[in-house]
């Protein structure tokens, strides 16, 4: 079958010429400085080599939890090499991890969802706050399906929670065969995890492999309910 026959791919075309325009209106809206919060899931992979074709200029962050996956390093540092960009990397601060530690031990997040929130707090939330101090804008790999928290989301929005900046999810309408049709096809650097049953990658001990016909975002906190499962880097305005 002829690739310009195959029915994922033609959606892939068009979905492609969506998210082109999406970042091309959000950008020229954007009065400052707009970075790509990444944490090198199969999605922000895929908007980091669309920035390469529309905006090559565009900085990339990452979030260093402390507890990320050797998988997720190695992917960072193929996508660093693939397209020659340097990732900013933030980390949490040392005092409050060290705190949290002593005071509670290493697994407490699994003992309430409090406790998994003051974690997330530490290692995402806070760095998040500084890595968009000062930007105009920030872009994200988030996909409407993904969770049933991100219903409500928009292409391009006011960030309300984070100061009002804007921001922007170019990939919200794509589905998971139209985001692996156009990886494929291109020959992205993705994250060994995904090949593993992890379609959603987070922290290690927060983060599991999903049984076939799980939700993708089962083997996130599998421990809560799905209506929990963020970590507060996207919260609602």
């Amino acid at each position: 079958m002829a690739l310009a026959e195959n029915p994922v791919q033609n959606e892939v075309d068009s979905r492609l010429a969506e998210t082109i325009a999406i970042l091309k209106k959000g950008l020229s809206l954007v009065r400052g400085e707009v970075a790509l919060a990444c944490s090198f899931s199969v999605e922000d992979i895929v908007v980091i080599d669309i920035l390469q074709q529309v905006a090559p200029d565009v900085r990339i962050f990452a979030l260093d939890t402390g507890r990320l996956n050797e998988e997720t390093y190695e992917a960072a540092e193929q996508v660093s090499q693939r397209y020659g960009i340097a990732i900013d990397w933030y980390f949490p601060e040392r005092q409050a991890v060290e705190d949290l530690e002593r005071r509670e031990g290493l697994f407490s997040f699994r003992e309430s969802l409090e406790k998994r929130h003051a974690c997330c707090h530490i290692r995402k939330i806070e760095p998040l706050q500084r890595a968009l101090k000062g930007l105009a804008g920030w872009l994200t790999g988030l996909r409407r399906e993904q969770s049933v928290t991100r219903n409500d989301l928009l292409a391009i929005e006011v960030d309300a929670a984070h100061g009002g900046i804007l921001k922007l999810n170019p990939l919200l309408e794509w589905s998971e065969a139209e985001l692996w049709q156009y990886a494929e096809q291109r020959r992205l650097p993705v994250n060994r995890l995904h090949r593993q049953g992890y379609p959603s990658i987070g922290c290690a001990p927060c983060t599991r492999a999903i049984e076939p016909g799980e939700h993708p975002r089962a083997g996130r906190w599998w421990w809560e309910d799905p209506a929990h499962k963020e970590c507060g880097l996207h919260r609602r305005n």
